[in-house]
């Protein structure tokens, strides 16, 4: 039986803060942290060989990690955008939520360990509702056959495993694990946080982390590379978050898909780490496939202040021989330049994190739209924004606001990333500060940021809410479609936390003191790093670095559990009825407009059935909304049986198409699948029977997992042929069987038989590779792995 209530037992409450210690920090292990610079600069020369042309900096991190040099860019010519990489990650990190997918599928692979290093992260599963000692302590209870299973799958595979309320897992990987250069993958969209340590961090399903874990070449279609130039220095309100929440407004929520952003020029230099990690985060908003920065000196002073002096010092010899920035004049395939001292602070929102207002007139833009001027709750922290640096310029504010004699005047939540931070923060003052003017201090865990909040009040009222998160897509906090999420800067969300109104500009509006005089707010202060060093916190959260497996752990699940489920792999939809084509297919539902991540498979209360394929299924794609009526969560069935409705939820009429073994397709708008990276948003219609999705645009992310998953993914050659396939009608493949038999560039077309007997031929495009050709032939990319080892073995 696992332990994880010690350090609630040991603290005693703010009365007894006084008596706390606070250790310093120790000099970690980094022995399996640093990256292998001699390696990478030896391969790097390997590709300048070939391609004998200026590098970015993006370029030479993600080619030195190539399998094999000469064969992924064997003659040279153009590779961005065009050529299938096979490479080597040096780390995966999962974070609860995900993990349980993934290691499932580990666990089919029967191996006894992970081929790389691996870290769980207990982060996602905790509910945010009174405070961060009874949360934690009630999510420790509800969700102890979870985490008991991750702990010891953990304990048996060699994977680091961090204890529930030991922080959100980019924060710690920031902290503990990213170093300059390297590359590695987690099982969360917002892995690119660690990008603020000069590296390419990349978010990616659970089966592509089983990749990197079983020792199989993990695959990548070639970015291209963006780059994004920085000159001149913020000042005054102006930070990290504004920078990129002004980026997403200009490149929107498409505008990376496909791409590296790479940022350079003088003003990365005046950023600190982990600002440079905020910016980096949010650029999985932009479709990104991650972000990074050239080494700078605030790189370095976080990695020694962060106790990894090892890392700072070969990270130093790699720079010195060209390997952690860009080469003069290399080539970028879109360049975006911004002048820092131009910027003013930005508000995001609502419902999709591009919709880009300046501050100076998001007032206007609220009495325009007609919305109350009304702040319902100010959130702040989460991985986007809750490092030290961030902490210290919010007390700075409500410091201010204490001495005017103000509090907050709506519920104003604060999140620490780590017990790090959050250690960190209450020995400066800073919690005192924050808690004296109302605010409450939430467990080390995601909390609001992904659904996790218990919230009592405005259900299904149309409100406002600030937050420093990253994504702010309908119901995806508080579970209410009317709750309008603003995504801004922690300094501006607690700022207005104490006017209480959204046209509150503390820039140039001021307040009533307690005195009934006017008080205007200064531009906050803050240290990019502690001046007393950080302090650990808690000790018995942080695992043994590199754990040996202990292959006699034993991993109990239970045939009646509702929280997880023993996975049966998916069958080869080959040979069909129609040979190498697949059989004709039903379609399900054309669904309409913007369809994420959270539209397939929601978060919230079903964080819960993350290990549960069956049960999670149960909420497949209910807020998407059905173009053939515009109605939220419904679908046809117009060959249903005698005691059956036409008309029901979308996963009851695919669970109705399982059941009669008919197998089908759903068509889709652009951009389908952009937000979060989780897989169960392709595992769910897989299990329900969905064999090909055909969309105007897919997301990255999303796109790669379907395929994982054994879906074939096609993209309409005319876009507008999207409303010419209705619920009903029957669907055909030609032209997959030479795509299967190995033709790349074979053209697949679809035979389509409407409901009304009319028929007709619609042109699409695909984006196969012969690994994921491969993939889809064997009925999921694990298939084909485990057939690949018992043919070694």
């Amino acid at each position: 039986m696992l332990r994880y209530t010690r350090r609630l037992s040991q603290r005693c409450g703010r009365n007894c803060r006084s008596l706390a210690t606070y250790a310093p920090l120790v000099e970690k292990d980094c022995s399996s942290i640093t990256p292998p610079y001699v390696t990478l600069i030896r391969n790097l020369d390997r590709v300048r060989s070939i391609l004998n042309r200026p590098l970015s900096l993006a370029e030479k991190i993600l080619y030195s990690h190539l399998h094999n040099p000469e064969q992924n860019l064997a003659g040279g010519g153009q590779i961005r955008g065009e050529r299938y990489l096979q490479l080597k990650p040096q780390r995966v990190a999962m974070q609860d939520a995900s993990a349980q997918m993934a290691i499932l599928q580990f666990m089919t692979c029967g191996l006894p360990t992970s081929a790389v290093p691996a870290s769980i992260h207990c982060d996602h599963l905790i509910q945010a509702f009174d405070g961060a000692e009874s949360d934690l302590k009630r999510s420790i209870i509800t969700n102890k056959e979870v985490f008991d299973f991750l702990e010891s799958t953990a304990r048996k595979y060699g994977i680091e495993f961090w204890k529930p309320g030991s922080g959100i897992i980019h924060q710690i990987v920031l902290e503990n694990y990213a170093a300059p250069g390297m590359l590695m993958l987690g099982t969360d969209s917002h892995t690119p946080n660690a990008g603020g340590l000069g590296m390419l961090a990349i978010g990616v399903g659970g089966a592509d982390a089983v990749d990197a874990m079983t020792g199989t070449p993990w695959e990548l279609k070639a970015p291209r590379v963006i780059g994004i130039h920085l000159r001149g220095k913020m000042s005054g309100w102006t930070t990290p978050k504004d920078l990129i929440l002004h980026i997403a407004g200009k490149l929107t929520v498409r505008g990376g898909t496909g791409s590296i952003l790479e940022y350079f020029g003088s003003g990365v230099e005046s950023q600190s780490c982990t600002g440079l990690a905020t910016i980096a985060n949010m650029g999985a908003e932009l479709g990104a496939t991650t972000s990074t920065f050239p080494y700078t000196t605030a790189m370095r002073d976080y990695l020694i202040a962060t106790g990894r002096r090892p890392v700072a010092m070969a990270a130093d010899e790699a720079k010195s021989k060209g390997y952690l920035n860009r080469d003069e004049n290399n080539e970028w395939d879109d360049l975006v330049e911004i002048d820092l001292s131009q910027l003013e602070p930005t508000i995001n929102g609502p419902f999709t994190p591009d919709l880009s207002t300046p501050l100076s007139q998001f007032g206007d833009f609220i009495k325009e739209r007609g919305w109350k001027d009304e702040v319902a709750a100010g959130l702040i922290g989460s991985c986007t924004n809750s490092s030290y640096e961030d902490m210290s310029r919010v007390a700075s504010i409500a410091k201010q606001a204490k001495k005017a004699g103000l509090k907050a005047k709506v519920p104003f939540l604060c999140t620490p990333g780590s017990e790090q931070i959050r250690a960190t923060i209450e020995r400066d003052g800073f919690t005192e500060t924050l808690e004296d003017v109302g605010a409450l201090v939430l467990a080390n865990a995601c909390g609001p940021c992904i659904g996790q909040w218990k919230r009592d009040d405005k259900k299904e009222e149309e409100n406002a809410i600030l937050t420093s998160f990253n994504r702010n897509f309908k119901a995806r906090n508080d579970a209410n479609s009317k709750t309008m999420n603003f995504l801004a800067s922690p300094e501006i969300v607690t700022a207005m936390s104490f006017s209480g109104k959204l046209s509150f500009n503390p820039i140039t509006d001021a307040l009533v003191d307690s005195n009934g005089k006017p008080f205007k707010f200064e531009p906050p202060q803050g240290q990019q790093l502690p001046a007393k060093g950080f302090t650990p916190g808690d000790g018995s959260y942080t695992p043994q670095p590199t754990p040996r497996p202990k292959p006699d752990t034993a991993i109990v699940i239970s045939p009646t559990s509702t929280r997880l489920e023993l996975l049966s792999p998916f069958p080869s939809q080959f040979p069909s009825s129609r040979g190498l084509e697949l059989p004709p297919l039903t379609c399900l539902m054309r669904v309409r407009g913007k369809c994420t991540t959270d539209h397939i498979s929601a978060a919230g209360p079903w964080l819960k059935y993350k290990g549960h394929l069956s049960n999670i299924s149960e909420n497949t794609l209910i807020t998407a909304i059905n173009d053939e009526g515009g109605d939220v969560n419904v679908a046809f069935d117009h060959t249903h049986g005698e005691h059956e409705q036409a008309k029901d939820t979308i996963p009851a009429i695919a669970k109705r198409f399982k059941a009669r073994r008919e197998p089908w397709a759903l068509v889709v708008d652009e951009n389908y699948g952009e937000g979060s990276a989780r897989e169960h948003a392709a595992m769910q219609p897989r299990f329900l029977g969905c064999s090909l999705i055909v969309a105007r645009s897919f997301a990255r992310i999303h796109e790669t997992n379907l395929k994982k998953q054994g879906i074939l993914p096609l993209w309409f050659h005319d876009k507008a042929d999207y409303q010419l396939i209705s619920s009903g009608d029957i669907i055909e493949t030609h032209g997959l069987a030479d795509v299967l038999n190995g033709n790349e560039q074979a053209e697949i077309k679809l035979r389509v038989v409407q409901r009304d007997g009319g028929m007709l031929w619609i042109k699409t495009r695909h984006t196969l590779s012969i690994d994921q050709i491969n993939w889809v032939k064997a009925g999921s990319a694990l298939n084909y792995i485990r057939n690949q080892k018992l043919a070694t073995s």
